[in-house]
């Protein structure tokens, strides 16, 4: 079998509104005579983008020695398909572009993009894009950035190395040694930064030899490929096109795919088998008037986007592997199994429910949730059924009746469930991973507040007071006194206990401004009426007088409550355990 080296495959990450579009509409757009020798073609699902035609774009490609046939750039832009692309257990794409806007630096996504990456270890680059928009820039239509860079003014080339420098320092502060490409000589040690425009084209040779250089140097070894091998790849989209029934949008990363050839592919119910019945490409763009969109072709080797036409393709799950079966059945049919199964999600004995529409999204969800320290119980690919909801139903704890959905919906029969209040299960569903964690966060933590505020009104709370010289307005029956709070949180309807241990009364009232409160905090000075005391005989004007919190109620502050309270009233509590331990041994046993 003939070994050669396939076109790495590379995905386009970062922030909303940072320019990925326009980044891949660049490079896809460059100007290369359609039809010419090396011209860029577009697959299903990618673009190729040739040495030829990367060398056209910049001149300073011959430099380099390079065996890298040129690169496949993966069309969908995000985190959604650099997640649900996968090879063998880890991400499909060899290499990646991180795009920050150089004059806003990193944001929440960009953040999550590169904890995504290293993760699953690609190696990547990062686009410092819209250099065009840094103030006073004049553009060089299509140069290089050391081209363009030469003729800025001096103020307008400072402000750029100052915007380099905060994604270095940014990107410091998060592990990672960067600098700007032009400057790097060890690339294994260092991430490289490359200034680009979208707009104007400057940088964007830049990027491409970056990338051809980091190919060669560090991933020929992964890149080689069979070119007459049994062919293997990852489903990017299951969708139906018009005329053609159901089909698969595939990567194919190894070997080759024939029409007629026997294939391998993951369902909800597990790995099958069916029938390449044909494979299609985009026409050329010069065809592109022609009704159908698509042209036939025998073969494709890798590495290729490509449309498969099949029977039973309607349960195939995005992100699955796809295999070509060459008298292996069951060999393969298993592999496709242990590698459905091979989901990198850690579970817990309680927590909530995950769903993403690919596993890697599932993955990528999962850990983010995993280092905030929020558990999982079930991790699973799809949509949520009626099933899904009464096993959830049945959790214990308010927080894990809960489900994050990332890009899929809910079936129609749990749909009508939630409608109906069959089940008090809480949804989340969002496109992005982020903004979905932070939902749940903040609907985790009003629970916890309101959860605490409950526990709060049923639970006695320590507190201290003392009686302030001259306002004893009545001694007894019951006595009225003005007291200044020195610790924690004074209620109404609490016995108090002095400094021996002696239960002597209870707070009837408090009055501030002759309106009648429920809660006094430390520092404050007010009314209250104490039933059952003397005032001179059972408490004295100065001493410290408690309120005697129940010893059930102490066991709720010290094992459950004792982080919401505040520090006066932990003072409160200790020196209230502290007298009734003191005063009877077996208090608190």
């Amino acid at each position: 079998m003939s070994s050669n080296l396939r076109t790495p495959i590379v995905c386009v990450l970062g922030h909303v509104d940072h320019g990925k579009t326009s980044l891949l509409d660049r490079i896809r757009g460059s100007k290369v005579v359609a039809g010419e020798a090396g011209a860029i073609t577009q697959h299903i699902g990618a673009t190729l983008i040739p040495l030829d035609s990367i060398a056209k774009i910049n001149g300073d490609l011959g430099k380099i020695k390079t065996d890298v046939p040129g690169l496949l750039f993966i069309d969908t832009p995000g985190h959604h398909a650099f997640t649900t692309l996968r090879a063998r257990g880890g991400a499909l794409a060899d290499i990646a572009i991180l795009v920050v806007d150089i004059n806003e630096g990193f944001k929440q996504q960009t953040i999550e993009a590169l904890q995504i990456l290293r993760n699953c270890k690609t190696p990547f680059v990062i686009a410092a894009t819209k250099i065009d928009k840094i103030q006073g820039w004049r553009p060089t239509p299509n140069a290089s950035f050391s081209k363009t860079y030469a003729n800025q003014m001096d103020r307008v080339k400072t402000d750029c190395e100052n915007k380099v420098y905060e994604l270095v320092g940014k990107l410091s502060e998060l592990g990672f040694n960067s600098e700007r490409f032009d400057r790097v000589s060890d690339f294994q040690r260092n991430l490289v930064i490359v200034p680009v425009s979208s707009m104007t084209g400057e940088g964007i040779g830049d990027l491409l030899m970056v990338m051809i250089g980091l190919a060669q140097r560090f991933l020929s070894e992964g890149l080689k490929t069979h070119a007459d091998g049994a062919g293997e790849g990852t489903v990017l989209e299951v969708k139906e096109e018009k005329g053609l029934g159901m089909t698969l949008d595939v990567i194919l990363y190894d070997g080759i795919i024939n029409v007629g050839d026997e294939i391998g592919i993951s369902t909800s119910d597990g790995a099958v088998t069916t029938k390449v019945r044909a494979l299609l490409q985009p026409r050329p763009m010069k065809e592109i008037l022609v009704e159908d969109r698509f042209q036939r072709v025998k073969s494709v080797t890798a590495a290729a986007g490509v449309k498969i036409t099949a029977q039973n393709l309607d349960h195939v799950i995005s992100g699955s592997p796809i295999k070509v079966i060459r008298g292996n059945r069951d060999e393969v049919l298993d592999k496709i199994n242990s590698e459905m199964q091979e989901i990198n999600v850690k579970l817990s004995e309680v927590g909530i429910t995950v769903r993403a529409d690919t596993i890697g999204a599932l993955e990528a969800l999962s850990k983010e949730l995993e280092e905030k320290q929020i558990p999982i119980m079930r991790a699973e690919v799809g949509p949520l059924s009626r099933r899904d909801l009464i096993e959830i139903n049945v959790m214990k704890e308010q927080l894990f009746k809960t489900a994050l959905m990332f890009n899929v919906p809910l079936l129609p029969d749990a749909e009508e469930m939630i409608l109906n209040k069959e089940a008090d299960v809480k949804i989340f569903s969002n496109r992005v991973i982020y903004k979905l964690i932070d939902d749940y966060i903040e609907w985790r933590d009003e629970v916890n507040r309101e959860k605490e505020a409950k526990q709060f009104e049923k639970v006695v709370l320590p507190a201290k007071f003392a009686i302030l010289p001259d306002c004893v307005f009545r001694a007894s029956g019951p006595a009225i006194v003005g007291v200044r709070v020195l610790g924690g949180i004074l209620r109404p309807k609490v016995d108090i206990v002095t400094r021996e241990g002696r239960i002597v009364g209870e707070i009837k009232q408090i009055k501030l401004n002759k309106e009648s409160i429920n809660e006094a905090k430390e520092g404050q000075e007010v009314a209250v009426s104490i039933d059952g005391v003397i005032v001179g005989r059972h408490i004295q004007v100065g001493e410290t007088i408690y309120v005697a919190v129940p010893e059930k109620h102490v066991k709720v502050l010290e094992t459950e409550m004792l982080g919401a309270l505040n520090t006066s009233s932990r003072e409160s509590l200790d020196e209230y355990t502290a007298i009734f331990r003191r005063t009877q041994p077996f208090w608190g046993k």
